[in-house]
């Protein structure tokens, strides 16, 4: 007996705007399934109303493809979103209050879990000893994780879930614990959340993203980040198709077949993302050549050289994705002296052709940016930490120096020398925030650094998927997975970082399609729809 084949539904959009290579002057586009079918003009629109199962009045709106959040901590995101989020406080004795305010409204909760706290721009720097966050949190268990993760102020009663604490690095008796003991002190806080409160946090932040349009996330986890259960619920969760794509990298070690066998079963998609070699500038963590300005020492270490190598080959080897935490321009080095040693041993185009991936890549040297395009790694960029500490006035240069804090986050560096460039936010360490972020790229901070707009724009929607080897995907042209988010927006213009291409590129003639006006002060594009595989997952068009 054969079995017919359900008729795939169709939408027409029309009317609009839709950003697409087929046709920069597209004004409509019809969606067949999960594929997009067609893009052109609204003449041509009308032959395809008969048949289509539901049809779209723009009425001048936005069509883009939806954007790929290359570095997301889903349910970390999702506890700040429903939590104790201390982004806004301006001191301790604000972060103190909200401590206090939380616990007495969250009784039922074994460990008060926060998030945000920031001392950069804290009176003195001073953040609350730890007899204060005892007394806030009355006796109970308190983890605080600083803004970059990296760093986190613990309660006495957490402290003593975690036996032999006190002779581990990275412990302090009074200040923020760092390294090993902050890892193992984050595994007890996340130990104590339950499976509900999970999964409640997962579903805040994948529907927070949908209504940004997010279409999918690359969630970087690991052994000391979130735990196997946490990864698998969500991928699990994200199967069920309510929301954007979740496509897992699991941050492990690996030397051998055995052990990526275990990565693949979880579900991840590459033994990369948070694999860390260093830690963060913000907590004084990030391996540095040099020792930071404002400390006598050069930061973390916590995988080397050999490790990184040992790693790669076994990765190539595989047919995996590898892929680093990477942020001081020591651990940078390492890295990619790691990446070419293992090169020499399986071969430069094995490397190249796998595509590994480092996170952050943020204080390049001139060799180790060759080395990216040389080895064809990609580089998962964060342009909202620029617009958050970047600056002549901010935590970069308090850390590094004005000089070296000025070499930080070569975007169009690495673009002139072919790097990928895949744009992410790291939330909650900034927030989930596209066109944030492209407004962060084509206004960096340090102007040479700069990007045009469109440029941002393709690396934070094509350069996600092509980060997973998926050339095809995150534009829309025919034959194309449907990843589109509908937007509310201003004036479409062309914004480059360079006066000679923005003047070409203005003109009609060149064809370049138009971007919501990013200009400081200019309001953000609203999101009104946003379909994942021809689902719609955040709807505003009908209510």
């Amino acid at each position: 007996m054969t079995v017919p084949i359900a008729p795939r539904p169709t939408t027409l959009l029309r009317g609009g705007t839709v950003y697409s290579p087929a046709d920069p002057f597209a004004t409509a586009m019809v969606v067949e399934g999960d594929r997009v079918a067609w893009v052109g003009s609204e003449g041509a629109a009308e032959s395809f109303a008969d048949r289509a199962d539901e049809i779209v009045d723009l009425d001048g709106a936005l069509v883009t493809p939806a954007f790929t959040d290359a570095h997301v901590h889903t349910t970390a995101t999702g506890l700040a979103l429903t939590g104790l989020d201390l982004t806004a406080a301006t001191g301790p004795a604000e972060a103190l209050a909200a401590v206090a305010a939380h616990t007495r409204a969250r009784p039922a909760d074994r460990v008060v879990l926060g998030h945000g706290w920031d001392p950069a721009g804290w009176p003195g720097g001073a953040v609350p000893g730890r007899a204060a966050l005892d007394e806030a949190a009355d006796g109970r268990p308190v983890y605080l994780t600083r803004v970059d993760v990296h760093s986190a102020l613990a309660s006495t009663a957490l402290l003593d879930l975690v036996p032999g604490i006190t002779a581990m690095a990275g412990y302090s008796p009074d200040g923020p614990l760092t390294g090993d003991a902050h890892h193992a002190v984050r595994t007890a806080a996340h130990e104590t959340v339950t499976a509900e409160q999970r999964r409640h946090a997962q579903r805040a932040a994948l529907h927070h993203a949908a209504t940004l349009g997010i279409g999918a996330l690359h969630e970087c986890a690991g052994p000391l980040i979130s735990g196997e259960d946490d990864f698998t619920g969500l991928l699990a969760l994200a199967a069920e198709g309510s929301g954007p794509r979740v496509f897992g990298y699991w941050g492990e070690a690996v030397t051998s077949a055995r052990q990526l066998d275990r990565v693949r079963d979880l579900g991840a998609v590459g033994a990369a993302g948070d694999l860390f070699v260093d830690g963060s500038l913000g907590s004084h963590t990030a391996h540095l050549h040099a020792p930071y300005d404002d400390a006598d020492h050069t930061g973390l270490v916590h995988i080397d050289t050999a490790a990184v190598t040992a790693h790669v080959i076994a990765c190539t080897e595989a047919g995996v994705q590898a892929g680093f935490h990477a942020i001081g321009d020591a651990a940078l080095t390492s890295v990619t002296d790691g990446v070419r040693a293992a090169a020499d041993h399986v071969g430069i185009d094995r490397v190249r052709a796998a595509r590994h991936r480092i996170e952050h890549a943020a204080l390049l040297t001139d060799e180790t940016l060759a080395a990216f395009a040389d080895l064809a790694l990609t580089a998962s960029v964060q342009p909202a930490f620029d617009a958050a500490w970047g600056g002549p006035d901010g935590m970069y240069a308090s850390r590094l120096g004005a000089e070296r804090a000025a070499r930080l986050n070569p975007f169009a560096a690495l673009l002139r020398a072919g790097v990928p460039l895949a744009l992410g936010s790291d939330a909650p360490v900034t927030p989930l925030d596209p066109w944030g972020t492209l407004r962060a790229a084509a206004l960096h901070r340090t102007p040479e650094h700069r990007v045009s707009v469109r440029a941002a724009f393709a690396a934070h929607t094509r350069g996600g998927w092509r980060a997973l080897g998926r050339d095809g995907e995150g534009t829309l042209v025919p034959g194309a997975v449907a990843d589109y988010a509908v937007w509310q927006t201003g004036d479409l213009v062309v914004q480059a970082a360079d006066d000679r291409v923005a003047r070409w590129s203005t003109d009609p003639r060149s064809g370049t399609p138009g971007l919501p006006d990013l200009a400081p002060g200019e309001p953000l594009p609203q999101c009104l729809r946003t379909v994942v595989g021809g689902r719609v997952v955040h709807d505003r068009l009908n209510g």
